[in-house]
Formats: structure tokens, sequence, C-alpha cells
């Protein structure tokens, strides 16, 4: 099993796709050709991936868009229309794929790469994560799709005074939010992100497409329309080839082969 690095191109290393959104050129700024990859890797999700991570490859998971380049469109605003558009794609299809989203969060994730923090299942950071809106302070409002899933994971009114005072978040209170899962050494957060990534290739892959679904609805659902929602699934469950050799196996005082199911 290899335990490669991040890398400057989207990559599927043992069941993980490794997506990189940012690269030490340009400050980390968010590269826009990475993402436009991305999103074609999503769209093309086939079934020999079983988890995703995000990543950058420099010092910063990203620091958000470039504003020098902002600032040197002939129409600004045709112009972050567009980047706008690019980002919210891979927002969609990251959101829309089947299995589990892991980000790698070394140094700032500002700006939109707040964003991509906000968007992902399970964010590993270290002491030296940092995260920030940046929004304000260049005049500009969100995207990325912050504004809905901030206000999901700290609270409405956590989620206000964060983006209005555009709040710099150290890794501890990050934790404390649930903005970062949790906190490993600075040179330990790829390699911890990526085997989290690769305990999802082996497990229950249709279980956690149906728990990302469950979660994704639930704001919105009432609590009966929810209940219902979960009955009908652990049922369909209880007959699938996953639900059966989960059952089966924990019958027989086994490890399931949860690997030999999903193929």
């Amino acid at each position: 099993m290899k335990n490669t690095e991040p890398t400057d191109t989207a990559t599927l290393v043992d069941g993980v796709l490794q997506l990189p959104i940012s690269t030490a050129a340009a400050g980390t700024s968010m590269d826009f050709t990475l993402i436009d990859e991305a999103t074609e890797a999503l769209r093309d999700y086939g079934a020999e991936i079983g988890a995703i991570l995000l990543t950058g490859t420099g010092a910063n998971f990203c620091a958000g868009g470039n504003v020098r380049h902002f600032a040197a469109a002939d129409d600004r605003g045709a112009y972050l229309h567009e980047k706008a558009t690019a980002l919210h794609d891979f927002v969609e299809a990251l959101t829309a794929a089947p299995t589990p989203v892991v980000a790698a969060v070394q140094g700032w994730a500002a700006g939109a790469g707040m964003s991509l923090v906000c968007a992902s299942d399970i964010a590993i950071g270290g002491p030296s994560t940092t995260l920030r809106p940046a929004y304000p302070g260049i005049g500009l409002s969100p995207d990325g799709g912050i504004t809905w899933s901030l206000p999901r994971i700290v609270g409405a009114r956590r989620a206000r005074e964060i983006l209005l005072s555009d709040t710099v978040i150290g890794a501890d209170e990050a934790v404390r939010l649930g903005l970062l899962s949790r906190i490993v050494g600075d040179d330990e957060i790829h390699t911890e992100a990526l085997r989290v990534a690769r305990s999802f290739v082996e497990g229950p892959r249709v279980t956690y497409t149906t728990i990302r679904q469950l979660l994704a609805q639930s704001p919105d659902t009432t609590l009966k329309q929810q209940l219902d929602t979960e009955r009908d699934g652990i049922a369909i469950a209880a007959n699938s080839k996953t639900g059966r050799e989960g059952v089966d196996a924990f019958v027989a005082k086994r490890k399931p082969d949860f690997a030999g199911v999903n193929q």
C-alpha cells in the first residue's frame, strides 16, 4: 500500500481519489485548473473509488482566490462569476459523490479554502491550521457554499459572527466548533487524512453513501419524514450484500469482508 505525498494533479491511489486544490505557486491560492480537473474526475466517478481526499500541496491547504488575478481582470464581475461557477460545479459534484470526503488541512484555509473545509465530511488539521472567511477584508461576499454549510456546522448565530467579523479561527477553536475533526502534528496531517480516507475504501461503502444522504437531507425534513427514511433505508440495507455480510460476520464472530461485496 503506497503512502504518497500529495500530488499536483488528481490521482487515484489505493482507492482514494486525491484532489489537490492549490499548489505552492501563487501563494497557495486556489488553482482553477485543478478545480476543473477535480470536477471532471468526480463526474467520471467509478466503482474503484472508495473515498475522496482534498489536499493542498504547498504550505497551506488553500489561501483563497488569487486576488491579484481578480484585480487584473478587465471585467472583475464577469471574471469572478466565471470562477465562482467553476467552484460551485466542484462543490456540487463533491456533495453528490457517493463516498466520504476527507480534507487534509495544513496551514491556512481562507476564503474558498475554508468553504471546501466546510464541504468535507472529516477535516484533519494541525496545531498551525488556521481558518478565516477572508471575504470582508477585500470587500467581497462569500462563495463556495459557506453561507449554507457553516451555519449547519457551528449554528446560525455563530456563523453570522464568523462571516461578518471575518474571524480568524485557530486549530483548537476550529475543533471545538466542529470545523476540524481533530488535530495531529503538522507533519502528520496528510498521512493521517490519507489513513482515514483509506479506512473508508475497505468499509461498507453503501452504508457510507446512505449516511451521507440522510445527513444531507435532515436539516430540511421533519422528524417524521427522517424517521420514515431511516426505517426504509435500514430495511433495504438488511437485504443488501453489505448488510448481509455485516450481520453474518457479527454472528460468526469474524471480521466482515466489506471489500468483497464492494466490488
